[in-house]
């Protein structure tokens, strides 16, 4: 409860030499302590005057800072529920980009899919005068089959004996009786490649074989034949080549 004034009706004693506290104790002991104690009011007053507007503005700040402060935690409390609902729609993008990648690499499977299958198209497409001509073929084949057996047939059981000449004219004989009783057959059969295939003649050619059209001949006849065959062979080619090819089977002589 001190005041201004209070303090400046003690200043004149306060400003006295022997207003002090060692003085008074010389002077009276009993009352000392009550000179110090002017002298630390008037002090308090001085220095509580500056504190006092500092309070009152500690105070405002305060208010103030609690003020901001619920602010703040509204604040947050709304950024926390908008982060929550922003998890939510970065999550539910992020299913969304998967399931979008997803699709684009089914399309692109697909396109790739598409491009194939449209080349392999085009290219059946190109393909299909082939197979045409060749189910043709196959159709002919089929219907002449019969006189090309026979045709066969014939020359392995009846054609061994004779030379080139005569077998073709035995061929030519044939196909002009086959014509009168109107058996089909291919004009332009080939009974060295219907009754063996080339690498088997290859391999006769490496055992010893000669690689004329008669030997080859005489070779089809030795090995398809169901008889056995009698070879005259002046040169030794076929003996020779017999024992080559049937060295493995463990031919004894």
């Amino acid at each position: 409860s001190i005041t201004g004034e209070t303090v400046e009706l003690l200043e004149p004693y306060l400003d006295m030499e022997d207003y002090n506290l060692e003085t008074a104790k010389k002077v009276c002991g009993n009352v000392a302590g009550l000179c110090s104690w002017t002298q630390a009011m008037a002090y308090f007053y001085g220095i509580n005057k500056e504190v006092l507007p500092l309070k009152a503005n500690l105070a405002l700040q305060e208010g103030r800072l609690a003020a901001a402060q619920t602010e703040l935690n509204n604040a947050q409390i709304q950024l926390d529920e908008k982060q929550m609902e922003l998890d939510q729609v970065q999550a539910m993008y992020d299913t969304a980009m998967k399931e979008k990648q997803a699709l684009l690499d089914d399309a692109e499977a697909c396109r790739r899919k598409m491009n194939n299958a449209t080349a392999l198209i085009e290219g059946l497409g190109g393909e299909k005068l082939r197979w045409t001509a060749s189910s043709k073929n196959f159709q002919n084949q089929i219907i002449n089959l019969v006189g090309n057996v026979l045709l066969a047939t014939g020359f392995l059981s009846y054609s061994g004996p004779f030379n080139q000449e005569y077998r073709n004219l035995l061929l030519q004989l044939w196909k002009k009786e086959m014509d009168n009783c109107k058996i089909p057959y291919s004009n332009d059969l080939n009974l060295t490649g219907m009754l063996v295939d080339n690498a088997t003649v290859g391999e006769w050619n490496l055992q010893g074989l000669p690689n004329d059209d008669l030997s080859i001949q005489n070779g089809i006849i030795v090995t398809k034949a169901s008889r056995y065959p009698l070879l005259i062979d002046p040169q030794g080619q076929g003996k020779s080549w017999i024992k080559n090819k049937e060295k493995d089977n463990g031919l004894q002589v």
